[in-house]
This record gives C-alpha cells, structure tokens and sequence, in this order.
C-alpha cells in the first residue's frame, strides 16, 4: 500500500531532481533512497548472503535430497 505525503525541498533541489529522473519516477527515486535507511532490512541481505555462497547452497541442496529419500523409505 502507498501512501501520498507532501515534501518541500529547495527549488535547485527539485529541479536537479527533475532533470536526473524526471517528473514520473522522483517518487520512487526517493522511495528508494530512503527504503535501506528507514526499513529493516538484514535479514533479506542476510539470506541474499546465504544464497550467494555457493559451497552452502550445494549442501543445503544435497542435505534436502536425502532428507527427501529418508522420508520415501520411511514406514506409513
């Protein structure tokens, strides 16, 4: 959900804004630099991180799969 706010920013300010980003896409522009300031975000780079190690995802993938064959041999 968004939520419109009303900002006032110096006149050279907004016109430099204008010009890098143009009228449609300041507030998301905005948006976007202040989101990593205001929003917890350490657990998404957190996981970003655990993704990016490869080793890891190797074992973590290997670790399902035999889970996965332990369950299909399990009694019902």
């Amino acid at each position: 959900m968004h939520r419109k706010m009303t900002i006032t920013l110096d006149e050279a300010v907004y016109e430099g804004l204008y010009r890098t980003v143009g009228r449609r896409k300041m507030s998301q522009f905005i948006e976007d630099l202040v989101r990593p300031h205001v929003v917890d975000t350490l657990l998404d780079d957190g996981y970003r991180a655990m993704a990016a190690d490869k080793a890891r995802e190797v074992e973590a993938i290997e670790w399902c799969n035999a889970l996965a064959g332990d369950m299909a041999d399990a009694a019902r």
